[in-house]
């Protein structure tokens, strides 16, 4: 198997699972409890919360452990937006954000929270322009992801955090798949809400964070009820083996962040190079804006659905795995103005930081023969 699909979840790395291990094996106890066992384990969950916001440049107070970025998503929106009588809210969003926003923006919106959502242009990049002819009075909070999931274009959400500052709107971004692949600074970015994901970066799936800027903080409310967990804004258990997890994780980035960007950037241009060499295949998304682990190429004159039927052991996506159970086009690639057919007959392909030049070499041979046997088969 050549596993090119690390943008929907990378293997953990051995390392991360050696700590994880030790944690599980040892038996521990419940962070929260006050004796000796408890405060062992609340001082391990400390050094994770310490390892993240060093990779981000945050303070580790403001990091708040969640079940993953979709949890976090949920909580910047929901937390910060609930219709009030004579108080009028509003969100700005994009049309190419990943579900876990859409989604619960569509619900606050169906509760009476006025959306706007803004398109990106053909670049895959949602214009600063565009984000501050949304904006209103009323407006709360823009949503804008860092990394699009995708295309892997980077947006300017530093740009779109200037235009809010002075009119005291709040920023959420959701940096899933910038962690581990980019440098990250929190104060550069001036955003006031992040959302993070270890299974996107060699730590385990389950497990993800909210940071909290200051000036969000205070008008952050729970979205569920049953204890006061992690500053009362995420109740429940605090899953210590795998918040040791993100934190090895995070730690093991932070020292190896600069290679691993060259590893990732090396590899992509080394198959778009490959396979833009065939005649019919566009990149999606503009390539001098993309993080260096994913490529999303488009393929002319083949079928979408048996392309990938044709890869036989190469392991891709279409697009985000969270949509794939619809059976729909990418709506982020229609957002870029790719109809059905063209979104359909796109894939992306993620490497990470166990991805080989011979994974490379073999996974641009099994592309190249699908797509060529498929136009052969094809009408004449």
């Amino acid at each position: 198997m050549i596993y090119l699909d690390h943008a929907a979840t990378t293997p953990v790395d051995q390392r991360v699972v050696t700590e994880m291990m030790a944690v599980l094996e040892a038996g521990y106890a419940n962070p929260s409890a006050v004796h000796a066992a408890g405060r062992l384990a609340q001082s391990r969950v400390a050094q994770a919360r310490a390892e993240v916001a060093r990779l981000i440049g945050a303070e580790p107070g403001q990091i708040l452990f969640t079940s993953g970025a979709t949890e976090a998503d949920n909580l910047a929106l929901f937390g910060l937006l609930r219709p009030r009588p004579n108080d009028p809210q509003h969100l700005v969003t994009s049309r190419i954000e990943h579900a876990a926003v859409l989604d619960a923006a569509r619900r606050l919106q169906a509760d009476g929270c006025p959306v706007s959502y803004v398109t990106s242009d053909s670049t895959g990049r949602v214009s600063v322009a565009a984000v501050e002819a949304a904006l209103r009075p009323e407006t709360r909070l823009v949503s804008v992801m860092l990394v699009n999931n995708e295309t892997g274009v980077v947006q300017d959400v530093a740009g779109i955090a200037r235009i809010c500052r002075p009119r005291g709107i709040l920023v959420h971004t959701d940096a899933a798949q910038a962690l581990g692949h980019l440098p990250i600074d929190v104060r550069a970015l001036d955003v006031d809400l992040m959302s993070l994901s270890a299974h996107k970066m060699g730590g385990p799936a389950g497990v993800g964070v909210l940071w909290v800027g200051e000036r969000a903080a205070p008008h952050l409310k729970p979205i569920l009820a049953g204890g006061g967990q992690e500053r009362g804004w995420r109740p429940g258990t605090v899953p210590l083996h795998q918040v040791v997890g993100m934190g090895v994780a995070c730690r093991l980035s932070m020292c190896q962040l600069e290679a691993d960007i060259d590893h990732f950037r090396r590899l992509t241009d080394e198959l778009a190079r490959r396979l833009t060499s065939l005649e019919g295949v566009t990149r999606n998304g503009a390539d001098d804006l993309r993080a260096p682990h994913i490529l999303n190429l488009a393929f002319a004159a083949v079928d979408g659905e048996a392309l990938h039927a044709s890869l036989g052991e190469l392991q891709v996506s279409g697009g985000s795995a969270c949509a794939a159970e619809k059976g729909e086009p990418s709506y982020v690639l229609r957002a870029l103005g790719l109809n059905d057919a063209a979104a359909e007959a796109s894939l992306r392909l993620s490497v990470g930081r166990n991805t080989t030049q011979f994974d490379i070499e073999n996974a641009a041979i099994i592309v190249e023969k699908a797509v060529l046997r498929l136009r052969d088969m094809g009408p004449k």
